[in-house]
């Protein structure tokens, strides 16, 4: 795969039309309107001027909750549905009240069996993208940690496996298989989400849950957590050559209000993140939240930086100079051969939570092109 310096691509989700998202809500998308959605987001990105481009989640309910129609031994379950079945219902009802979380409109895979992958998580996304462009293709999957720890509902998964752990090496052949598979298809990057490590990382052991993806699981030490992610994600990419793999991290997508999202520096992450066997960390910094890049000093060199620049949840549109100036800073701890420009996250995360039009999507796609430019020159 050859690529520009400071190459431009997306984490994953854009926002669906109104026509699929009543067909996603039915549980099988259309054919003809996803296949008209996958075509103006990708349309989209190429106009956009972005490098490595993806099929945008189209045919997914959310980033992660699709893939309870890919797996055996897993039932989807909205949030409201999960009420009769958490430990703490009257905790978590609290919780969502305050998290601006829509208790229907968000779902979330269940273990209530043992797991397998009857079919391709995203073999259709990444053919159907192969087919229509012939950019670099970049693929997201749910990682490791956010599937054991998430599908774990003690109440529904424990009479097969007792413990997130034990479900783990489940996981981890689950995602190592698809990894292979779409290697062998012709993807170029496939990024693994992990947006409940700054849950770990900034709540602290046994704390009240934040709302990441429903991680509803008890959690151990967060030093115990982090050690059991970089285990999970490390025995998922091991050996697997010829694709390039990525982590992606943030602090939470489903509101506009940023007052509602996790807050905190990654210096109690990089430790971790350097001992994980990806090529790339994809990380927000659009935010003050996410703190300085400082700690990214402490990486090996190799370890490239897909940088987040542009704020998913807001409409402002941010300046190529705003974003050359942050490259700019980040040169002081990172190679400029190691840096990739994305946004902080996906533009619709989930399929009835848009957080973002398709216009905004692009508008901000163009100035991270711009400032790529700019900054090769």
């Amino acid at each position: 795969m050859s690529l520009p310096l400071f190459p431009v691509t997306v984490v994953g989700s854009f926002p669906r039309p109104e026509a699929l998202r009543r067909s996603l809500r039915r549980g099988v998308p259309d054919a003809d309107v996803l296949e008209q959605a996958r075509v103006e987001v990708l349309a989209l990105q190429e106009a956009a001027g972005v490098d490595i481009v993806s099929e945008g989640e189209q045919g997914r309910d959310s980033f992660f909750s699709f893939i309870a129609t890919k797996l055996g031994g897993v039932r989807l379950m909205s949030l409201a549905e999960m009420l009769d079945w958490v430990e703490d219902k009257a905790a978590f009802e609290r919780l969502l009240a305050a998290l601006d979380v829509p208790a229907f409109a968000i779902k979330n895979p269940v273990v209530e069996g043992k797991l397998s992958r009857k079919t391709t998580l995203a073999g259709d996304e990444l053919a159907w993208a192969k087919s229509h462009t012939g950019k670099p293709v970049k693929v997201a999957l749910p990682g490791p940690y956010l599937l054991s720890r998430s599908m774990w509902v003690k109440r529904l998964s424990a009479d097969t496996y007792p413990t997130k752990e034990s479900l783990g090496a489940d996981v981890v052949a689950v995602l190592r298989a698809e990894l292979i598979a779409l290697r062998d298809a012709g993807a170029d990057f496939v990024q693994f989400d992990e947006p409940v490590l700054s849950e770990v990382a900034f709540a602290g052991p046994h704390a009240t849950h934040s709302f990441m993806c429903a991680a509803l699981s008890e959690k151990a030490s967060p030093e115990s957590e982090l050690e059991f992610a970089v285990e999970l994600i490390n025995q998922v990419v091991e050996g697997v050559e010829g694709i390039r793999t990525g982590l992606h991290v943030c602090r939470g997508n489903w509101s506009r209000d940023e007052s509602v999202l996790l807050a905190g520096p990654y210096d109690a992450l990089v430790p971790y993140f350097a001992r994980m066997k990806v090529n790339q960390l994809v990380l927000e910094y659009a935010t003050e939240r996410a703190g300085s890049f400082a700690p990214l000093a402490a990486l090996p060199d190799d370890k490239e930086i897909g940088l987040g620049l542009v704020n998913p949840r807001t409409s402002e549109i941010e300046p190529v100079e705003q974003l050359v100036a942050r490259v700019q800073e980040l040169l002081s701890y990172r190679p400029a051969e190691s840096i990739f420009l994305n946004p902080d996250c996906g533009f619709g995360t989930f399929s009835d939570r848009p957080i973002n039009t398709l216009d905004v999507a692009q508008k901000k796609l163009e100035s991270l092109s711009l400032a790529a430019q700019t900054l090769r020159a």
